[in-house]
């Protein structure tokens, strides 16, 4: 078994001493970023990505603790999984496995990563799952994560993927409340209930207005509603219905074999599909219902909230914010190249990810200091050169002259300009 080799028990050693060393070193960081930036943590928003490998076949799987970290079983335990027993087998997976991916490449085995942000786009910290996580525990995990951290109150800001009841129930606990988007195409009584409440639309910024409707006693839903969205997904279903209509037209002289071919053609594109009907007679027609049952969606995206006292306004924009974590994911995998990743050990694969995240940090501190995208400072300061000149007297390196810009940038940092003369050296 792979758990009862030398080479493996270094491996979990290693996993255990990369556990203890990333707590302590993310706590850390987070006191010196909290105090140094005056962080105040009353929003913290939530978002899990995946990232693919390249491989031909997964890591194979090895036993597995409830936070997807590895641990070397007992021998017994060793042994009746080796004799199929089948017991634990739920626990056993390799790192990089295969998931449901977030780049669409469910092909390639995948590990899940997930990172908490504050409202000002600070990461403060990130985890690793193997590639097969379900995205609706791991923030029960995060939680109790984050518990021993010196935080205040905080609102746990997540998509629909953590909306499950359980979910709500575990971030309910202390003094903690969510914000969590919810599906607007759903069965359940609640929602139903949420989106056919009337009531008026209150503006509270150029393109978002909101409308809270009371639904539960411990819960509340604000229907938010973007003009401009609307106005999109209503011309995105125009072009749709005039697709679906071109292959409809002339359907009814069809033989009942060919319409049935259609049928299936139009099944296996979900856009389409949704806006199809089949009569008693077996003939294709556009579905008005399911155009208007759209039509009363667009634009809009439904939010559960927890905390009483927090005003719709500050509901609809906090979630809004949630595009930070998504942000974050964009610069971890363009800017800061998480992705290929030149490892195949586990422990280096982590240690990989943290420091991408470390990066990501730095980058949002230099531009929550600066004002600015961290892609316009990188381009001021590449103008920032030294050059390396020859002369009868011998060699020496010069930076260039800082610009206006490069002093404000350095000043603002807190950063000396670099010496005007790098490097002299005489001939020989």
């Amino acid at each position: 078994m792979r758990g009862s080799s030398t080479s493996d028990d270094a491996c979990y050693r290693a996993m255990d001493w990369l556990h203890d060393v990333r707590e302590r070193l993310e706590a850390e960081i987070y006191n010196q970023v909290a105090n140094q930036l005056n962080l105040e943590v009353d929003l913290l928003f939530f978002d899990t990505t995946s990232t693919y490998f390249e491989l031909d076949e997964a890591d194979e799987p090895i036993a597995r603790d409830e936070h997807g970290l590895p641990v070397s079983p007992p021998a017994s335990a060793s042994a009746s999984a080796s004799d199929g027993d089948g017991d634990g087998e739920q626990d056993r997976a390799g790192f990089r496995t295969y998931g449901k991916s977030k780049d669409s490449r469910d092909d390639l085995p995948q590990i899940v990563i997930g990172m908490a942000v504050t409202r000002s786009g600070i990461p403060v910290r990130v985890w690793s799952w193997p590639g097969n996580a379900s995205d609706s525990a791991l923030i029960r995990q995060v939680k109790d994560d984050m518990r021993d951290w010196t935080l205040s109150k905080i609102v746990w800001v997540a998509d629909r993927g953590f909306a499950s009841a359980a979910n709500r129930r575990y971030l309910r606990r202390g003094d903690h409340h969510y914000i969590i988007g919810e599906k607007l195409r759903s069965d359940s009584p609640e929602i139903t209930t949420a989106l056919s409440r009337q009531g008026r639309y209150a503006d509270i910024t150029a393109n978002m207005r909101i409308k809270e409707v009371k639904v539960s006693e411990h819960e509340r839903f604000v229907i938010c509603h973007n003009p401009e969205a609307a106005a999109r997904d209503a011309h995105v279903r125009e072009q749709l219905i005039t697709q679906l209509r071109e292959l409809i037209d002339g359907s009814d002289t069809l033989s009942v074999i060919k319409r049935a071919e259609l049928r299936g053609k139009i099944s296996a594109r979900p856009a389409l599909n949704r806006y199809l009907r089949t009569t008693p007679g077996g003939r294709l027609r556009i579905n008005a219902r399911a155009i208007n049952a759209e039509a009363n969606l667009d634009g809009k995206y439904l939010l559960r909230c927890s905390d009483p006292h927090l005003p719709a306004a500050d509901i609809a924009v906090g979630y809004k914010q949630l595009l930070q974590v998504e942000r974050g994911w964009r610069d971890m995998k363009s800017i800061i190249d998480l992705r290929p990743v030149y490892h195949r050990r586990e422990e280096r694969i982590r240690a990989h990810v943290i420091l991408c995240w470390l990066a990501l940090l730095l980058v949002r501190i230099i531009e929550n200091t600066v004002g600015d995208t961290w892609v316009s400072i990188r381009r001021h300061l590449n103008r920032l050169q030294i050059g390396t000149f020859h002369g009868p007297a011998g060699r020496f390196r010069q930076r260039t002259e800082p610009t206006k810009v490069h002093r404000d940038l350095l000043t603002k940092l807190g950063i000396a300009a670099p010496q005007q003369i790098i490097e002299l050296a005489a001939l020989s």
